[in-house]
């Protein structure tokens, strides 16, 4: 045909553009196996982050799959905290060395602020150039392709995944912004599954604390060995280092501390005339839930401030109510750490009241059995004044009746004294069921056997342990008023300065009368008495001694271990019973 050239007899030309069929049908078939991977490799990430329940495990699964999956050499999951800042910064590709040389991680400023500022997802060829980009901190690896993409639980902007530096120098382009995208709807769903199975976890630990608290309390067992695994219980559960527990009075007053974890030790034995200046008014005020980012340099924080040095984010609750407060539970966490999370603390309220609940009952159970205490007293009173007095009243009158028919000077001494062993018997028949019967006498002053015991047993709280405790001799009818009312304070003023300074784990109260002698003794186990210490309290119950006649002494002591003992003598008068 005219104008058409000589056509090839060898064949080259079919057999070029063949060549280049096959190679274009190779290059699809790639890509077609490349997307088949990438999707298989996206499914396999969504069912792995899936199949976990804890959530640092599945933030750190997601985090690990995103690098996986668009090839990156960096990645990072921000979690946004309540203050829409950065509470928790997980990294892949940058070991434990590196990043302590790094520093604090990143809060949420720059580029990284970007995302949570405006939640869409972020693919740059260069990062640097971006308006928001602050440069990186001395240490940082240099960094230059970014992809960045919204995690949402719900309506909820969760955190950030950040990924940087595509392996090859390339840059991250829409399939790899789509297959990110896709694995953080799946991530999303991943971690409300965990927070919702922690929730539940959590919820089903405060329940059985409380219920533990409740058994232990209404079984009989001491109040503040209950309260102290209460506290432990508290710490573990909230992920907190520390817990204290004041006791407040009903006119606000705190009545004694319990603490338990790091730094406890500055917290026990808290006795002050009001919660003014402290953490427990905060809580007091609000009847509820009070959080603290920073304990440390809370302003509100008046008093004694030094005692949360070294501590940032902490929790306050009132347990029981403004008719029938038992206390505050306070709980923290050392500087550094991130803040109480509201599903952290949510059933702490409910704890709290069920622990109040539990306390009201079993001071009921208390009000019970004191009821039957006091009249199984009646009972052994009545028994003692009709029976045991007249019986030795009786053998005392047959002695007395049988001593003029005695010849013997030697046995008449001895019946003479008989006669006088049996008087001072029924005279401590007679003190002792007075105090059986205090409780028949209401609107009277206490006799002082039960004032020392209410102060022994007060002392308990602030101490965290029971005082062991002997009285001896004729208390309530040898020991004037005047004097039992100095008994009773020096007994709070001793018992509060081992509270306050000795640390100890045991300690021992003795008032004994004898011989017209009234002595109170308190010993303990503690570090004893500094050298350069303040003795404003010791020279209180000197002046109350010296006041009645009496002497205050202080020593060391003896035996193994540290210690002090405390002596407070007075004279009693004579001619009393």
């Amino acid at each position: 045909m005219e104008g058409e050239g000589p056509v090839p007899t060898d064949g080259r030309l079919p057999r070029l553009r063949l060549d280049e069929l096959l190679d274009e049908l190779q290059a699809r078939i790639d890509e077609v196996r490349g997307t088949r991977d990438r999707l298989n490799g996206l499914l396999e990430a969504v069912m792995s982050v899936g199949r976990e329940l804890d959530l640092p495990q599945v933030l750190r699964g997601i985090v690990e799959a995103a690098v996986t999956l668009v090839d990156a050499e960096y990645g990072a999951l921000g979690v946004i905290g309540d203050d829409k800042k950065l509470s928790e910064f997980l990294t892949v590709g940058i070991g434990d060395d590196l990043r302590a040389r790094i520093g604090n991680l990143p809060s949420g400023h720059g580029l990284l602020g970007e995302l949570i500022r405006n939640p869409e997802p972020l693919r740059l060829p260069e990062l640097s150039e971006h308006a928001a980009s602050y440069g990186f901190p001395p240490h940082h690896p240099p960094m230059h392709s970014f992809l960045g993409v919204p995690i949402r639980v719900r309506e909820e902007v969760f955190g950030n995944l950040y990924l940087t530096e595509k392996r090859g120098r390339a840059d991250f382009d829409a399939e790899d912004e789509a297959v990110v995208t896709t694995l953080a709807v799946a991530a999303g769903i991943a971690i409300e599954n965990a927070r919702l199975y922690e929730e539940g976890r959590l919820r089903q630990r405060w329940l059985a604390a409380s219920s533990e608290l409740t058994s232990a309390l209404l079984s009989g067992a001491e109040e503040t060995e209950v309260l102290g695994g209460m506290l432990e219980q508290a710490v573990d559960i909230a992920g907190a280092d520390m817990g204290v527990f004041y006791l407040v009075g009903i006119g606000g007053e705190l009545r004694g501390s319990l603490a338990r974890g790091e730094g406890a030790e500055a917290h026990r034995g808290v006795v002050l005339p009001t919660s003014e200046g402290t953490l427990a008014e905060a809580a007091l005020a609000q009847e509820g839930l009070v959080t603290v980012a920073d304990v440390e340099s809370e302003p509100s924080i008046r008093v004694q401030p030094e005692r949360w040095k070294g501590f940032g984010p902490a929790v306050a609750v009132t347990v029981g109510t403004k008719e029938r407060l038992s206390g505050v539970l306070i709980l923290a966490r050392r500087r550094g750490r991130s803040p109480f999370t509201g599903s952290e603390v949510m059933a702490l309220p409910g704890f709290a009241g069920q622990a109040a609940l539990a306390l009201e009952l079993a001071d009921r159970r208390r009000d019970a059995e004191q009821v039957s205490l006091l009249e199984d007293r009646d009972r052994i009173a009545r028994d003692l004044h009709d029976l045991a007095i007249q019986r030795l009243f009786a053998t005392g009158m047959t002695l007395q009746s049988a001593r003029r028919f005695v010849e013997h000077p030697e046995a008449v001494e001895r019946l003479g004294r008989a006669i006088d062993d049996l008087d001072a018997t029924i005279k401590i028949i007679r003190s002792t069921i007075f105090g059986l019967r205090e409780h028949d006498t209401p609107g009277t002053t206490p006799k002082l056997r039960n004032q020392v015991v209410k102060a022994v047993d007060e002392a308990a709280t602030a101490l965290g342990f029971a005082p062991a405790l002997r009285m001896e001799g004729l208390l309530d009818t040898d020991v004037p008023p005047e004097a039992a009312e100095q008994v009773v304070a020096v007994l709070g003023e001793a018992l509060t300065n081992v509270a306050r300074h000795a640390r100890a784990r045991r300690a021992e109260v003795s008032v004994v009368a004898d011989d017209g002698v009234l002595t109170v003794t308190v010993s303990d186990d503690g570090v004893g008495i500094p050298q350069d210490g303040r003795r404003g309290g010791l020279r209180n119950m000197s002046e109350r001694a010296e006041r009645l006649g009496g002497t205050l002494s202080v020593r060391a002591r003896t035996g193994p271990g540290s210690g002090t003992v405390l002596e407070w003598r007075i004279p009693l008068p004579t001619g009393r019973g």
